[in-house]
């Protein structure tokens, strides 16, 4: 089955994706020669992941003669709860996050930090600047883990950093991640955590992507 888009532009399978009643949003990524990679689609709860998957290739095969590996398609629901996100964002398995380097500087009043993430054997290098302040910088590494994500994922969605804290718990201590999930649909926070072990900054990246996955559920950390 031809899994090519040939004539048919990335821009038309959006607009028809974006007819069917439960998608609210949706996001192709092919390559230059017209083959589709990735399907992104944000969506009401009223179906399961797999129904939504199921109508995803049954409308592009009926519209365009286009086949879709199910694998290729990646469903957020909107309002449905975290154990039926964690069922099944993706058909296939998620994908594994691994942190590459931080890297955090301060020049004078300014402070910078880049992440670079590995995920399904691509790096992503996220950025985020600011004010040189104690609070501002755990927030630098929170931000520039997100900037690394939305490219990862094309810009399907779009996250803001709430707050970051480094808490106390017993005898451990704790990264925490509040952030927000921005959507056609209005905006959802959750929040991630992660036990420092190694050092501060890397448990903020990993609880940043805890907070991610409470939602989407597409990555995991090794």
């Amino acid at each position: 089955m031809d899994q090519h888009t040939g004539s048919v532009t990335i821009d038309d399978i959006e607009r028809t994706l974006g007819s069917v009643a439960e998608i609210k949003a949706a996001r192709v990524v092919a390559t230059p020669e017209g083959v589709i990679q990735e399907i992104h689609v944000l969506a009401l709860p009223n179906k399961s992941p797999k129904q939504l998957v199921r109508d995803i290739e049954s409308t592009i095969m009926a519209s365009y003669g286009i086949a879709v590996d199910h694998k290729k398609i990646s469903i957020a629901q909107l309002g449905a709860d975290t154990e039926a996100m964690q069922d099944a964002v993706s058909m296939g398995d998620p994908a594994r996050a691994r942190i590459l380097s931080i890297n955090a500087n301060v020049t004078g009043v300014h402070a910078s930090t880049t992440v670079a993430l590995e995920i399904e054997g691509d790096t992503y290098l996220g950025e985020a600047s600011g004010p040189a302040s104690t609070t501002v910088r755990a927030r630098l590494v929170a931000m520039a883990t997100l900037d690394a994500i939305e490219q990862y994922v094309h810009g399907a969605y779009s996250f803001a950093v709430e707050d970051v804290a480094i808490i106390q718990l017993g005898r451990e201590k704790a990264a925490v991640c509040c952030m927000t999930l921005v959507t056609p649909l209005g905006e959802q926070s959750f929040a991630g955590t992660a036990l420092v072990r190694q050092n501060e900054n890397d448990s903020i990246v990993k609880a940043t992507l805890d907070a991610i996955n409470r939602r989407l559920g597409f990555l995991t950390t090794p």
